[in-house]
């Protein structure tokens, strides 16, 4: 966190720093959730462009985890 807080303040603007929050905030969960964060950001970032609106829960890594047990 010490060394982060230096390199946080070099994100560029107000919202470079709101989507690395966002993206520390999916990583985390990933890990609480004891999924690989690498391996559920490469199967989101393939299906987000064909997936269904109705269905973006599955998008989340609580929902692609339920997703992928029922799979």
């Amino acid at each position: 966190m010490a060394i982060g807080r230096k390199n946080w303040l070099l994100a560029g603007s107000e919202a470079g720093g709101a989507c690395a929050a966002t993206l520390y905030s999916v990583i985390y969960t990933c890990k609480r959730l004891g999924l690989n964060p690498l391996e559920y950001m490469r199967d989101v970032l393939v299906l987000v462009a064909t997936h269904p609106r109705s269905k973006l829960w599955e998008l989340t890594p609580r929902g692609w985890l339920e997703a992928r047990g029922r799979a």
